[in-house]
């Protein structure tokens, strides 16, 4: 027999279980190989060189390895960035260890054992007061419906009662799962809009969805007494552009509510948030501050299981930024929480295909698709037909491991 090996392409530990069954290796051996066979590079940031020292000798301990600043190794500098490079099986061995270590090494080593198995979670359900939406295999469409006359894409489009509910209907027969009803535009340079006719715009489109369609509908809104009152019509979840920086009593009411929530990352405001914007480590930057969203809806009594992260694609950022973010879109399930993303003809798209809104549903498609074999459970869109198929056929292509 003419053998050829190959290097396996395997994204996860369920594909690697797949390959292991089919090999006949045992449930204890598939068990102990599983954790094997992948390299998890784990990103530390600011570690003092002491603990920095000490990862790197329990790391090389048990054969993985650790880089850090040249200077670490002589204590010529204080602090470092860390690069943990191990694999499940590895960790594992040394979480134990780690427990017994100064310099904070204690608590680091459950943020790590934690960020593992966020990780690696598959699993996530969307529960509103009637229904419910199992995100662990379907990817969920999220359609956009813009009651603005300012929104960057369709602005002015929907406002009248009759031609919103049309377009409802449509978005639902095309496959969406959420209607995410907006009254006020959050487009680079947008002005705020007053809670009152925020309020006038919504609430009655709301009622009427509600009453028509059997679909859940998401509030976008930052404003306490618009998502309360919205809820209030019916909206069974809260959209916030801000991850709760901008209005601090809407946790209150969203835990009061007991609805779905997701909060987002932006660097300053719509009106200022393209003037420059500058990290200096934009995954760090935007998993910090989602982490401090989710620390601060827990605090207020909202239950982790609803809570959604979006890294907010075009608020605060370049487009040199929006392409890294999809391009390392995983690393925000270390926060263990479902990602909503939305791409749908962003002006990155246009700036790299040199293209008007009219003609960015290809390049919206192609940045959809890589989103969800990034880990992306709900997309944000306007083309809610077109979007449906790109994602049935990435998430029937990543689900045939």
């Amino acid at each position: 027999m003419d053998i050829n090996p190959r290097i396996l392409s395997l994204r996860n530990e369920r594909g690697v279980k797949g390959q292991l069954r089919k090999i006949g290796v045992s449930r204890e051996g598939e068990k102990i190989l599983s954790q094997k066979t992948h390299l998890y590079l784990i990103k530390l940031e600011g570690i003092s060189s002491q603990a920095a020292n000490l990862l790197k000798q329990e790391m090389l301990s048990v054969s993985g390895d650790v880089a850090v600043k040249k200077e670490v190794v002589a204590f010529t500098t204080s602090k470092s960035d860390v690069l943990l490079i191990g694999t499940q099986a590895q960790y594992k061995r040394i979480f134990p260890r780690l427990r017994c270590q100064p310099f904070n090494l204690s608590i680091l080593s459950h943020k790590i054992e934690e960020a593992l198995k966020n990780f690696k979670r598959e699993n996530f359900i969307l529960s509103f007061k009637n229904s419910s939406l199992d995100l662990t295999k379907k990817v969920a469409i999220m359609g956009i419906l813009n009651l603005t006359p300012d929104s960057f894409y369709d602005g002015g489009k929907y406002t009248q009662e009759k031609k919103a509910l049309r377009r409802v209907e449509e978005m639902i027969s095309q496959g969406a799962d959420i209607i995410d009803v907006g009254g006020e535009s959050t487009r680079p340079g947008a002005k705020r809009v007053a809670p009152g006719e925020e309020i006038r715009r919504v609430i009655r489109v709301i009622e009427k969805i509600k009453e028509v369609f059997q679909v859940p509908v998401s509030i976008d809104t930052y404003k306490t007494q618009v998502a309360k009152e919205a809820i209030e019509a019916g909206a069974d979840m809260v959209n916030d552009i801000s991850g709760l920086r901008f209005d601090e009593k809407l946790p209150g009411v969203i835990a009061k509510c007991k609805v779905p929530l997701v909060v987002m990352h932006i660097k300053g405001t719509p009106g200022d948030m393209q003037d420059n914007p500058h990290y200096d480590s934009l995954m760090g930057e935007i998993i910090s501050y989602l982490a401090q969203s989710i620390r601060r809806a827990e605090q207020a009594g909202v239950d982790r299981e609803k809570l959604i992260i979006d890294p907010g694609i075009g608020f605060g950022k370049t487009t040199e930024h929006n392409l890294e973010i999809i391009n390392r879109l995983s690393e925000l399930k270390s926060l263990g929480r479902p990602i909503l993303i939305g791409i749908s003809r962003k002006s990155f798209i246009g700036n790299v295909l040199n293209l008007p809104l009219e003609e960015r549903l290809e390049g919206s498609l192609a940045a959809v698709s890589l989103a969800v074999s990034q880990g992306a459970r709900i997309i944000r869109t306007h083309d809610v037909k077109e979007t449906r198929r790109a994602v049935d056929l990435i998430g029937a292509i990543i689900n045939s491991e």
